[in-house]
C-alpha cells in the first residue's frame, strides 16, 4: 500500500495521522510505503477499501 493512496483516501496526511491516532511527522517518515503492521489497521478503517499488501524482503546475496 502507497502513502499517497492512503492519505488521499482519508483526504490528507493530517487526517490519516488522525485517523491513526499518530503524529502527521510519523506519515511523513514512512516514506512511499506504509508499514506493513499500519496496513492492516488501514484496511480496517476503510472497510476494505485499501487492501493490505504483503511486504516482500529483498533477497540478501
Amino acid at each position: 500500500m502507497k502513502t499517497k493512496d492512503a492519505a488521499e483516501f482519508f483526504g490528507s496526511k493530517r487526517k490519516l495521522a488522525e485517523a491513526l491516532g499518530v503524529s502527521p511527522s510519523a506519515i511523513t517518515m514512512w516514506g512511499d510505503d506504509v508499514p506493513e503492521v499500519r496496513q492492516f489497521q488501514i484496511q480496517v478503517l476503510t472497510g476494505g477499501k485499501l487492501k493490505a499488501t504483503p511486504v516482500v524482503p529483498t533477497p540478501k546475496h
